[in-house]
């Protein structure tokens, strides 16, 4: 490899980093989706999750849950990795990124696609806030876990 060549440059963009990035963010999404998703089952929120694609099952919600979540975990871990140096430093981003998600999530994005109001703040969402958090933790710790390379 050339001294000049991106990887030499850059080596956080080798694709053995690449990887840990892409393990934690699936990892990560995976352990904060199933704390989340348990949430969810127990307030009832799966058949909306499912309506996104016309379900009421609660299965499909979860398992539409369960997508976001490893797409939404690669999303922090994969251009932001970097950040999650500790696992201090992991919960306080990962409570951030969880905040960032509620408002974009079940504020924005879910209410844009079933033709509901926007910004809906009440009881419901409040319960949503607390599960996005637990999300961004669970997601935050695992995904240092990964980068630190113990598991």
């Amino acid at each position: 490899m050339s001294a000049t060549s991106p990887v030499a440059r850059h080596p956080h963009l080798s694709a053995f980093h690449l990887s840990r990035r892409v393990t934690a963010g699936v990892t990560g999404g995976i352990a904060g989706g199933l704390v989340f998703g348990l949430l969810m089952a127990m307030m009832g929120m799966l058949p909306m999750v499912a309506s996104l694609v016309g379900s009421t099952s609660a299965w499909a919600g979860f398992g539409i849950h369960m997508v976001i979540s490893v797409l939404v975990g690669l999303g922090l871990t994969v251009p932001f990795a970097g950040v999650l140096g500790s696992y201090g430093r992991g919960v306080l981003v990962g409570l951030g990124y969880g905040a960032v998600w509620w408002v974009l999530g079940p504020l924005v994005i879910m209410p844009a696609i079933l033709g509901m109001p926007l910004f809906m703040v009440n009881m419901m969402a409040g319960l949503s806030l607390m599960g996005h958090l637990a999300y961004g933790a669970t997601l935050a710790l695992v995904a240092v876990r990964v980068l630190k390379g113990r598991a």
